[in-house]
């Protein structure tokens, strides 16, 4: 097995396990052993999966890229980087796809911000991520990695809008009549209006932008963002 069958074996444990634990092995264990032994194992499998991923990746020797990449794509997936920061940003206030977002009785209120855009912003701008490093750093052992983790956001959301509506019916079915999977969908549909972002929202994405683009010459070797062209 070279290097890349490596990597594309640790991705599809990482994103496996995850699944499965997540899903159809939750219930069956934490009837067994109980809530707090079973997120003990869900951390630890998830942390022995993503460290061998992490080894496998950088075991991998010299590849080719797979297409050319200039200015030009730099410059769209400068601009998606940073629709995704302002979607991660947004989604971890007021989200009711996180664990305990409140009373559990209470319907969440009219989307706005990021949810108007798609009730999963936090995921898609993972999977923004996930194509962005894609685009323009096309070797196929990054394409793996990257991929790897838009199957994990963008599959991971469905999953839950369907656990969600077993265990939330009503109210997140009423999240779901106000919202859309697909990133503006609901607006398109008139189920949503575009707007009402908060400062946080906003400031707090371009600020993530700036920081995480920087973070690429001293932690990777090369620049990316806008620091490519200062």
């Amino acid at each position: 097995m070279d290097g890349t069958e490596m990597v594309f074996a640790a991705a599809a444990a990482f994103v496996g396990t995850h699944f499965l634990l997540s899903h159809p092995l939750r219930r069956p264990i934490v009837a067994r052993i109980g809530e707090g032994p079973f997120l003990g194992l869900y951390a630890l499998v998830a942390a022995v999966t993503l460290g061998l991923l992490a080894f496998a990746y950088r075991a991998v020797g010299a590849e080719a890229a797979l297409w050319p990449v200039g200015d030009g794509l730099w410059l769209v997936v400068t601009l998606v980087m940073l629709i995704a920061s302002v979607l991660l940003l947004g989604s971890l206030i007021g989200n009711p796809a996180l664990p305990n977002p409140g009373t559990p009785g209470d319907a969440p209120g009219e989307a706005r911000g990021v949810f108007s855009i798609t009730r999963h912003p936090m995921m898609w701008a993972f999977a923004l991520w996930g194509a962005s490093h894609i685009a323009v750093f096309p070797l196929p052992s990054n394409i793996i990695l990257s991929g790897a983790v838009i199957v994990l956001a963008l599959v991971g959301a469905a999953l839950q809008d369907r656990k969600k509506e077993a265990l939330q019916p009503e109210r997140w079915r009423a999240w779901e009549a106000k919202t859309s999977y697909w990133p503006f969908a609901a607006i398109a549909a008139g189920r949503a209006r575009f707007g009402g972002f908060k400062p946080h929202d906003l400031a707090g994405g371009v600020v993530l932008w700036l920081v995480a683009t920087w973070a690429h010459l001293p932690l990777a070797g090369w620049a990316a963002g806008i620091w490519r062209w200062l």
